[in-house]
């Protein structure tokens, strides 16, 4: 199998990583290319030992997927670009958020499209990705790209309109954790503990609950260690007060909505 990742940002280098380590693919059948930085891609080669896609891109010809890991802004450029290069068995994947599967075949023809959304956790291989195909997506075809994404995480199929919410729910959901994790730490720091040990005890407590979120319902979990007038119960009534599923709410919608708003950018 090979793959040519067209842009060299975070969000590739993590998948990169993650099919890499988890021995999915081989250094040499992942291929990266993008528009001027060259320092990216000699990195990208000295740290993984993928190859840098040549100035007449013949490693588009061969490649069984390509992979669309820039700024949605940035998709039509590299779509021309790259398209006389295509072959008809080449799947197409974006990871670009918003950018619809009309509008990148708008730009190349009825090649078989794959949007995914995947996230950052990828580099470890615990990412949370949501993939919508176009109908130009054989079965096989199918089932390689399931096998790509889930060495590097989950794996859930959605209907395309639904990819908006899953950007605004695992795609952008690993920075509200680190957000949240990093008040924590200022918490624990503001009420005595020193910052190295706030962030130990937050990383496991982190650690800790996600383990347990794998085996049981996520409000029974809540349950359990919620005793009558105890710590965690006033811990908790805070957060109700203040509006915490409020602002969790609208901090979701605003990251799904933004992702909408893409996709009438770029179309």
């Amino acid at each position: 199998m090979k793959i040519v990742c067209v842009g060299a940002g975070s969000m590739a280098e993590s998948m990169i990583h993650g099919w890499i380590n988890k021995r999915i693919m081989k250094p040499e059948e992942i291929s990266v290319m993008n528009r001027s930085d060259q320092d990216r891609l000699e990195f990208l080669n000295g740290e993984y030992g993928v190859n840098i896609v040549d100035e007449d891109k013949t490693e588009l010809k061969d490649a069984n997927f390509i992979l669309l890991a820039m700024k949605p802004k940035d998709v039509a450029a590299a779509l021309a670009g790259i398209k006389k290069k295509l072959t008809g068995n080449t799947v197409i994947i974006s990871v670009a958020a918003g950018v619809s599967i009309e509008t990148i075949q708008r730009h190349v023809g009825n090649f078989p499209v794959a949007r995914v959304m995947p996230n950052t956790s990828a580099q470890v291989g615990k990412s949370a990705s949501g993939v919508a195909w176009s109908k130009y997506v054989t079965v096989e075809q199918q089932h390689e790209l399931r096998k790509l994404l889930s060495s590097i995480g989950s794996v859930t199929v959605v209907e395309e309109d639904q990819l908006h919410a899953v950007t605004g729910v695992a795609g952008s959901g690993p920075a509200y954790l680190y957000y949240f994790a990093e008040a924590m730490q200022q918490a624990g720091v503001d009420n005595g503990l020193s910052s190295a040990d706030a962030k130990k005890l937050v990383r496991q407590t982190f650690l800790g609950a996600a383990e347990m979120m794998q085996q049981e319902d996520f409000a029974e979990l809540r349950q359990k260690v919620t005793s009558p007038n105890g710590t965690t119960a006033a811990g908790l009534k805070s957060l109700a007060d203040n509006q915490f599923s409020d602002i969790v709410g609208q901090c979701v919608r605003a990251a799904t909505d933004r992702s909408r708003e893409l996709g009438k950018e770029f179309k």
